[in-house]
C-alpha cells in the first residue's frame, strides 16, 4: 500500500510538503531516511531513532541476503520483526552493492554472476530474484534493480553511448521487476529508478518509459557516484520536478546538509545517505554553524557541546535544553575528543546520534518553513549560519 498526498507547494521553487501513508505508518516528507545496513543504523538503539524523530529507515537487501540469509528472515516474518522496528522501511534492490564488486561480479542482460564477499559462493542476482529477497525482507518500499550508471569506466569518462546501454538495461529490469513484484503478490509499494548518468536526455527517456510503466513512486539513483558536484546538481536541478507531481520522489544516496536542501528545492521529497554516520565514526560532526573536525588538538580543552543550539542527548543530555538555552547536561567536545582519541565505543555512538539528530532536525526545520510559507527565507538564513563556521 502506498498513498502520497501533497500538502503545499512552495512558490519560489520546486518544493513541496507532503504526506505518505505505507503500510507501516505515515511518513511526513521532504524526509531524511537513516541507512541501517545489516539491519541496524550503527551504535544507534531503535529507541533512540524514534526519540530523535526517524519516520523511516533503510535496510540492504545485499547484505541481508548474505547474512543472516532469507530463512532467518522469513522466520521473523521480515526485516521489521527481526530488527524491532515498527515503522516504515525501504530497502534498496542491491543492485548498488552488486556493481561495486568491480572484477568479482559479470553483468548480463539476465542479471548479475558474482562472488559472494563473504565465503565466495558463487551467486546470481537478477530483478526476479531482487523482488523475491524484498518480498521476504516485507520492506514498505522495494526498489527495482537497476545497474548504476558509474562516472567512470574503466578509466575514461562514460561516453553518452555507454550511458544509454547501462540505461536501457534498467528500463528493462524495471519492466521485469514489476512483473516479479505483482506474481509475488507483494502487498507493498515498488518504486522505479530513472538512469542515464550526467546526459540530461537520457534522464529525460529513462523518467518517461517509467512513468509510462505507473510504478508508485519513483527515485533517482547513479548520482554521487565519482561525477563532480555541479554535475550532480544540474542533474538534480534537471530531474525530481519532471517525475509524476502525485508520487513521491526520492534521491538515492544524497547528501551534504547543503544537497538535501537544494534537493526539497529541486522536488526532492525522500533523502538516504551513510554520510551522517559515517562521518560520525570518523570524527566529522554536522552542526547549524558548518561542520566540526572533533579530532583537531583546539577542541582537547573545550567545555562546550558539539552545538550549542541543538537538543540532542550528546549536545543536551538528558535534559533536552541546549546549551543556548541554559541546559548544561551535555558532552563536551573536550570529552568526545577524548573519547575519539582512546578508542572508546561512546564516541562514534554519541556523534552518531547527534548527526542523525541534526539531519532529521534540519527536515523538520524545512517541513516547519514550507507549512508556513517561509522557505525561500528559511534557504537564506541556513546558507548564512552554515558558512558561518563552528
Amino acid at each position: 500500500m502506498l498513498q502520497f498526498e501533497t500538502l503545499k507547494n512552495d512558490p519560489s521553487s520546486h518544493a513541496r510538503r507532503g504526506k505518505l501513508t505505507l503500510n507501516h505508518g505515515v511518513v511526513q516528507t521532504p524526509i531524511f531516511m537513516p541507512v541501517g545496513t545489516y539491519g541496524t543504523v550503527k551504535g544507534v538503539m531503535p529507541r533512540s531513532l524514534e526519540e530523535m524523530g526517524a519516520q523511516i529507515i533503510l535496510g540492504n537487501t545485499f547484505h541481508l541476503w548474505m547474512r543472516p540469509g532469507l530463512d532467518i528472515m522469513q522466520s521473523f516474518g521480515g526485516l521489521h520483526g527481526f530488527e524491532k522496528w515498527n515503522k516504515p522501511i525501504l530497502t534498496d534492490s542491491g543492485g548498488f552493492q552488486v556493481w561495486s564488486l568491480g572484477a568479482m561480479r559479470k553483468i548480463t542482460e539476465e542479471g548479475v554472476h558474482f562472488a559472494s564477499p563473504v565465503n565466495g559462493d558463487k551467486l546470481f542476482m537478477s530483478p526476479e530474484v531482487s523482488m523475491q529477497i524484498q518480498t521476504t525482507l516485507n520492506s514498505d518500499i522495494v526498489m527495482q534493480l537497476d545497474e548504476c550508471t558509474p562516472y567512470e569506466t574503466k578509466g575514461h569518462l562514460t561516453t553518452e553511448a555507454e550511458a544509454r546501454k547501462s540505461m536501457e538495461m534498467s528500463r528493462r529490469w524495471a519492466q521485469r521487476s514489476k512483473d516479479e513484484f505483482a506474481r509475488l503478490e507483494n502487498p507493498n509499494a515498488l518504486f522505479g529508478i530513472v538512469q542515464g548518468g550526467m546526459f540530461e536526455n537520457l534522464r529525460q527517456e529513462s523518467l518517461e518509459a517509467l512513468v509510462e510503466m505507473d510504478f508508485p513512486g519513483y527515485a533517482v539513483g547513479g548520482v554521487s557516484v565519482g561525477e563532480p558536484k555541479d554535475l550532480m546538481l544540474q542533474i538534480m536541478a534537471h530531474t525530481p520536478h519532471r517525475l509524476p507531481a502525485h508520487k513521491p520522489r526520492y534521491l538515492m544516496g544524497v547528501g551534504t546538509p547543503e544537497d538535501l536542501v537544494q534537493g526539497v528545492a529541486d522536488g526532492v521529497d525522500m533523502f538516504d545517505c551513510v554520510m551522517p554516520t559515517r562521518n560520525a565514526r570518523n570524527g566529522t560532526i554536522f552542526t547549524r554553524y558548518g561542520d566540526l573536525k572533533l579530532r583537531n588538538a583546539r577542541h582537547k580543552t573545550d567545555h562546550q557541546p558539539i552545538d550549542t543550539t541543538c537538543t540532542c542527548h550528546a549536545c543536551a543530555g538528558s535534559s533536552g535544553v541546549s546549551w543556548d538555552q541554559g541546559g548544561r547536561d551535555g558532552f563536551s567536545r573536550a570529552y568526545l575528543h577524548h573519547l575519539d582519541r582512546c578508542g572508546e565505543m561512546l564516541g562514534p555512538m554519541l556523534t552518531t546520534i547527534h548527526n542523525l539528530h541534526y539531519y532529521l532536525n534540519l527536515m523538520q526545520e524545512v517541513r516547519n518553513a514550507l507549512d508556513t510559507g517561509t522557505f525561500a527565507a528559511f534557504r537564506a538564513q541556513f546558507k548564512a549560519d552554515r558558512a558561518r563556521g563552528v
